[in-house]
C-alpha cells in the first residue's frame, strides 16, 4: 500500500470511529491488497506476428524500437505495478502490413494466439481482437470468430486504416456489425502514410499519434458514425489524442446561426466527445486528465500503461502513474484504475468481482 493511501485510510477509520463518517465511507477509503490495477491499454508481440513485423521493415513502431514481449515479461510487468489484468491489443499498424490470405492468417494467428493466453490465464489477461482491415468481408468474418467462438474482451482498431479513416464509408458493415453486437472498441492511433505528414525528425509516437486519434475521432463524429452506431463503446488512446482540448473548436458549428434547416443534419459534437472512453497511457498529468474532465465524466476515464512500448518510462514498480494523483483523489484513482473497466467488461468482471 502506498504512503498516501495508508494515510488516508487510518484517518478515515479513524474518524468512522469517532462518529464522524459513516463505515461506509472508511472502507471506500481503503486500498485493495494485492494487484487491482485493470490495464486497458497494454500490448502483445506474439512472435510469429514480431517476426512478420521485421520481415516487413518494421524496426520501430511510430519511432519507437519493435519491442520484445513474452507472456511472462508482462506478468512480472504487472506485478511490479500492482496490474491485476491486462487486455491485450495488437498495437499499430495491426496487419495493415500485409494483404490477402496473409493478412486474415495473422489476424487469426493473433486472435487465437490470444485466445489460448487468456484461458490459461483467465483472470490475468483479457484481449480485444485484431481485425484483417481494410478488408471488410475478412474483418466480418473475423468479427464473428473472436467473439463469437474465441469469446474475446472486444475488438482493437487502429485509427486509419493505409490513409482512410475510421469512419468512412467503407468500413460502414464493419460499424454496424460491431454495434450489434455492443462491442467495447479500442482506437488506437496509427502512423500516417509519410506523403500525409511533415518531414521532421521527431518520432510519430510523440505527436503525430495523437493527431492520428484525433482525425479518427472527428471523422466518426461527423460522418455520423457515432450517432449511428450508439451501442458500440469506444476508448481512445493516450486521453483522446488532442480531442479534449479541441473539443470546443470542434463543436463551434453547433453554436453559429446557421439556418433552422441546416442543424437537425449536425452531429452532438459535445456528446460525442463525451461518450469516448478516454485512457490514462502516457498522459496521466494534469493537463491531460484535466482537459478530459471538461468535456466526460471520471466514469469515463481507464487506466492504461502502453507496455510494452512504455517500457523506458516504466522500469521501477509501485505506482506507475503518480502524476493521476495531482488531479484524482485516491477513491477517485481507484475507480479509474478498475472499477472503470469493469463495467464495460463483463468476463473479467465475473471473474474478479466478489
Amino acid at each position: 500500500m502506498t504512503p498516501s493511501l495508508d494515510r488516508r485510510r487510518l484517518l478515515a477509520t479513524a474518524a468512522a470511529t469517532a462518529g464522524l463518517l459513516p463505515l461506509a465511507a472508511s472502507k471506500a477509503a481503503a486500498a485493495p491488497t494485492g494487484p487491482y490495477r485493470i490495464d486497458m491499454h497494454a500490448h502483445y508481440l506474439p512472435p510469429d506476428y514480431r517476426k512478420a513485423l521485421l520481415k516487413a521493415g518494421y524496426l520501430t513502431i511510430g519511432g519507437y524500437p519493435t519491442p520484445t514481449w513474452s507472456p511472462e515479461a508482462a506478468l512480472a510487468f504487472m506485478d511490479r505495478y500492482r496490474i491485476q489484468t491486462q487486455v491485450l491489443s495488437v498495437s499499430d499498424p495491426a496487419v495493415t502490413f500485409v494483404k490477402g490470405a496473409t493478412a486474415r492468417n495473422l489476424a487469426r494467428y493473433c486472435n487465437d494466439y490470444a485466445a489460448a493466453l487468456v484461458k490459461k490465464h483467465p483472470k490475468r489477461f483479457g484481449a480485444l481482437a485484431v481485425l484483417p482491415m481494410p478488408d471488410v468481408l475478412a474483418s466480418l468474418a473475423e468479427i464473428r470468430h473472436a467473439l463469437d467462438v474465441l469469446k474475446l474482451d472486444g475488438v482493437g482498431l487502429i485509427s486509419s486504416y493505409n490513409g482512410v479513416y475510421l469512419g468512412d464509408p467503407r468500413f460502414e458493415p464493419v460499424m454496424a456489425e460491431l454495434n450489434r453486437r455492443g462491442a467495447y472498441v479500442f482506437v488506437h492511433p496509427a502512423a500516417p502514410p509519410p506523403a500525409n505528414k511533415p518531414e521532421l525528425l521527431i518520432p510519430d509516437f510523440l505527436y503525430e499519434f495523437t493527431f492520428d486519434t484525433t482525425r479518427a475521432a472527428t471523422a466518426m463524429i461527423y460522418s455520423g458514425t457515432i450517432k449511428r452506431y450508439p451501442k458500440i463503446r469506444f476508448q481512445l488512446a493516450h486521453a483522446g489524442g488532442t480531442v479534449p482540448f479541441l473539443a470546443n473548436r470542434l463543436a463551434l458549428l453547433e453554436n453559429v446561426g446557421l439556418p433552422d434547416v441546416v442543424k437537425p443534419v449536425l452531429p452532438d459534437v459535445s456528446g460525442n466527445i463525451r461518450s469516448f472512453y478516454y485512457d490514462t497511457a502516457l498522459s496521466s498529468a494534469p493537463s491531460a486528465m484535466k482537459s478530459v474532465l471538461e468535456v466526460t465524466s471520471r466514469d469515463h476515464i481507464v487506466f492504461g500503461s502502453d507496455w510494452p512500448f512504455s517500457a523506458l518510462t516504466l522500469q521501477g514498480s509501485g505506482d506507475p502513474q503518480p502524476k493521476l494523483s495531482e488531479t484524482f483523489t485516491d477513491p477517485q484513482r481507484l475507480k479509474i484504475e478498475r472499477a472503470n473497466a469493469l463495467r464495460q467488461l463483463p468476463r473479467l468482471a465475473a471473474l474478479l468481482t466478489p
